[in-house]
């Protein structure tokens, strides 16, 4: 595996660990953290409608974002490859 890969796959369970806290602590509701992250999903979409980006490419741009809405779902950390596979479930 690519070593960049790897970091990756930290940062995104990073970030959703972070979403997580922000929901228990009360600082934003799970509802505001997932409109929050679709609006960057349809906003990252469209921004390559007028580059005429491949459907490929549409779905690298948003899969972080599409791991970020099902690692919110979870009740734990779940496991990288398990949230990737829903996401690529969900294409």
């Amino acid at each position: 595996m690519n070593t960049a890969n790897a970091q990756l796959e930290g940062l995104y369970l990073a970030i959703a660990a972070v979403n997580r806290l922000l929901v228990r602590k009360g600082i934003v509701s799970r509802e505001e953290l997932q409109d929050a992250l679709q609006e960057a999903e349809m906003a990252a979409l469209n921004s390559g409608k007028d580059d005429g980006i491949s459907h490929a490419h549409e779905l690298a741009l948003v899969f972080p974002i599409r791991l970020l809405i099902k690692a919110l779902s979870a009740e734990h950390t779940a496991d990288f490859r398990e949230l990737a596979r829903q996401v690529g479930r969900a294409d």
